[in-house]
């Protein structure tokens, strides 16, 4: 069994991405610049944010951070998405989720340029994405195509299973693996909460994505021998031993499925650092013009 390292990995391309910027630098070219809109104060969005700004530090990007609390309205949120959208010094931007429920997520969402939308999350991008266009792609489902690759995983030929269909993760996952390239070329199931007898389709796997976030979902008999498991999910668990008070649960029950496997992601430390990561990667993307012209 091989632990798949995201943090290291995360931070091989971290390098990488520092690399080119320090080329621009030298060249006179434009720093890319990220900024988030972060509404709230829920804990691991605020942790998140700010692991990306000091990401954005690492790598010698510029930052900007922007706060609301809870009772911003939503015209205010859509203003200063717009300002965004005009300022030529943001070559990219996130909204934070979730949002208060007095807000639309999808119109605050579809308010974001594509050019500049670099989670990944706009229609358009989406699109492009399906189309086989050159797009933002999502950062989580991103950063697991750069696990499998850089790992040499064949994915040619394989039975990929799916488990979970946000927007987010499962869905665009089961579209990546299934294209025709790699990591791809995949044969796809896409499972979820209301899939029947899941164990009969997850039993067939080469390789399951587990991203539904119920913690440890996947059991050693749902798992075959010698299958790639990469798992997404991290929910916060109540834990008294723990200096925070609580601990990372994945969707699958590590300690079990592990010695079944070829390959595993650890929770925390697999994909969750790849997400800051492929993030960049696309702000790099933005400043550079590749998606976009």
């Amino acid at each position: 069994m091989t632990l798949l390292d995201g943090k290291k990995t995360s931070e091989t391309i971290q390098q990488e991405i520092a690399a080119d910027v320090a080329e621009i630098k030298a060249n006179g070219g434009k720093v890319p610049h990220l900024a988030a809109i972060l509404v709230g104060n829920d804990g691991g969005s605020v942790t998140y944010v700010t692991n990306k700004v000091l990401a954005c530090e690492r790598v010698g990007f510029g930052s900007t951070l922007i706060r609301y609390e809870d009772d911003v309205t939503e015209d205010e949120l859509l203003a200063k998405i717009e300002e965004l959208n005009n300022d030529d010094e943001i070559d990219g931007f996130i909204v934070q989720l979730p949002l208060p429920k007095h807000i639309n997520t999808d119109k605050v969402l579809e308010a974001v340029d594509p050019k500049k939308d670099v989670d990944g999350f706009h229609p358009t991008n989406v699109g492009r994405m399906v189309a086989g266009l050159s797009a933002y792609l999502p950062a989580t489902p991103a950063g697991i195509l750069q696990l499998l690759a850089r790992y040499e995983i064949e994915t040619k030929g394989k039975h990929c299973v799916v488990v979970g269909r946000s927007n987010i993760v499962g869905s665009p996952m089961s579209i990546l693996m299934s294209k025709p390239n790699y990591p791809g070329n995949c044969t796809v199931t896409l499972c979820h909460r209301n899939t029947v007898n899941l164990a009969y389709h997850t039993l067939q796997a080469d390789i399951i994505i587990a991203a539904v976030g119920i913690p440890g979902l996947i059991t050693a008999e749902m798992v075959k021998e010698g299958a790639v498991v990469i798992d997404v999910g991290t929910t916060r668990v109540a834990d008294e031993t723990r200096k925070a008070g609580y601990r990372l649960r994945g969707d699958v029950d590590f300690d079990n499925v592990a010695p079944k496997c070829s390959f595993i992601t650890p929770v925390p430390g697999g994909v969750g650092p790849l997400t800051i990561a492929m993030l960049l990667k696309n702000t790099l993307r933005a400043a550079k013009r590749e998606v976009y012209a």
